[in-house]
């Protein structure tokens, strides 16, 4: 939308009273209903919806009648409501000409009552050339629901902070002077984006500086993750400055080194292409940050990089990070990796133990085999063993009817007490396997087939009836 300043001057406090009533509904209202307007904005008479019908012909509110009768604001209200604020502190009161674009904002020129001209910064974010806010950038946090005003004043309040941090670590961005709403004020920078510029006199001395950007924003904990030749301003006498500053991340970031590395790969690309500038003619003035191995080819390297300049990342909650979660997620690493010591020397102990049970167990196996085994004696040994599951005492049913060896049926075939015996151990795992199969039919449960009903005032179906049968069974 484009901005028309000239309808300012003619709107009165009234409409200014009742744009921010309708400012104030939308914190929890889509559409605001015209009755809370009125009793918000708490004009006299009924003035409100007089006052709502002046503002639709500027196209400050916007009127939506699909549920309910209410307004919302545009972007234009909410442009006048900043403007209005930022004139009354005195920061600026004059509103020139536009002078950039973006898929985010737009750029427009202000002068101070003494004639300084200043940058006023409009973020406008919802457009249709950018809409995955919520998968590209963390302004929302933890909120599910938002509009594109409010992300827009977060964008807003996001770059203010990272502008005027890096200022004062001297860092060459515009000087940050004010912020309300989704309008930034900074220094106006005399020079032209790097994307424009066809010659430069020293293009060796511009690359080296860039990358030196890089680096130093790296060594205070911030990766920019938009550091192109969009992003990049020049002078005639090639000072750089970089501008545009709301998707910093900070370097404990889990997609950092993709950022990082993406943001070397745009420089690199800029100027083989436009300045026939190779890798190689730069190597060496950057020794101690260069991967000599992998698939980098000898590219700088995002490991290689130590946070020792600073923590800007988090005095400024880069990427909406805090302190308190990154402090979380450095004890979760460190109780992890204690965790895995101690697991993998439980598991060394319980080998060491499992391998000594073996060994006590076949020790223990051949002291059997050398010693008397009898077949009255282990079927005793089963018979007495409580029923615990099903098959436990299937399994157990089989082991005493086989001898283990052609010695014990001598033995039992030439002894008539032992034969008693056995006729008595033969009755008892009888009643056993009929326990245990009742066990097993008790514990199933009926899988009963979806055409199973009972018809209304009759027998049961076919299907229940087999059922029954089958149980019996």
């Amino acid at each position: 939308m484009k901005l028309d300043v000239n309808a300012l001057r003619y709107l009165s406090k009234d409409d200014f009273r009742v744009l921010t009533a309708v400012e104030m509904g939308m914190r929890n209202h889509e559409i605001v209903p015209a009755e809370l307007v009125d009793r918000i904005a708490g004009l006299k008479h009924g003035g409100t919806y007089k006052v709502l019908k002046n503002l639709l012909k500027h196209k400050l509110v916007h009127h939506d009648s699909s549920k309910y009768d209410g307004f919302r604001l545009t972007y234009l209200g909410y442009d006048f409501l900043a403007i209005k604020t930022l004139v009354n502190r005195g920061v600026f009161s004059a509103v020139g000409r536009q002078i950039g674009v973006g898929k985010e904002s737009d750029i427009f020129e202000v002068a101070t009552e003494d004639g300084t001209v200043l940058v006023m910064k409009l973020h406008r974010l919802g457009r249709v050339s950018f809409r995955a806010v919520k998968s590209k950038r963390d302004y929302l946090s933890h909120r599910s629901s938002y509009n594109w005003l409010y992300l827009s004043r977060l964008a807003a309040l996001k770059e203010f902070a990272f502008m005027k941090a890096l200022g004062e670590h001297e860092f060459p961005v515009p000087t940050a002077i004010d912020c309300n709403r989704h309008c930034v004020v900074m220094s106006l920078i005399q020079g032209y984006p790097l994307v424009q510029v066809k010659q430069l006199q020293n293009p060796d001395d511009v690359f080296e500086t860039i990358i030196g950007l890089i680096v130093r924003l790296a060594e205070h904990g911030l990766i920019h993750c938009d550091f192109n030749e969009f992003n990049i301003m020049i002078d005639d006498n090639e000072k750089i400055t970089m501008i545009d500053f709301p998707q910093m991340v900070s370097v404990s970031h889990r997609n950092a080194k993709m950022y990082f590395d993406r943001d070397i790969e745009c420089v690199f690309k800029f100027f083989r292409k436009r300045f026939n500038l190779s890798y190689e003619e730069e190597r060496e003035h950057d020794e101690g940050l260069v991967c000599d191995s992998g698939e980098d080819g000898g590219r700088l390297c995002f490991s290689s990089i130590e946070k020792s300049a600073g923590f800007l990342d988090k005095e400024l909650a880069a990427s909406g990070f805090t302190t308190k979660d990154q402090d979380d997620i450095q004890k979760y690493i460190e109780g992890e990796k204690e965790d895995g010591g101690e697991d993998d020397a439980e598991d060394e102990d319980e080998d060491d133990d499992e391998d000594g049970d073996d060994e006590d167990d076949a020790a223990a196996e051949e002291e059997d085999d050398d010693g008397p085994i009898g077949v009255q004696i282990s079927s005793l040994k089963i018979a007495d063993q409580p029923e615990e599951s099903a098959t436990s005492n299937i399994a157990d049913e089989k082991e005493p009817l086989v001898p283990e060896n052609e010695e014990d049926c001598a033995d039992v075939s030439g002894d008539s007490e032992d034969n008693e015996n056995d006729d008595e151990l033969a009755k008892r795992l009888d009643k056993e396997r009929k326990r245990a199969i009742a066990a097993v039919r008790g514990r199933r449960k009926l899988i009963t087939s979806r055409n199973s009903y009972k018809d209304k005032g009759r027998k049961s179906s076919l299907n229940s009836k087999v059922q029954r049968q089958a149980l019996k069974w």
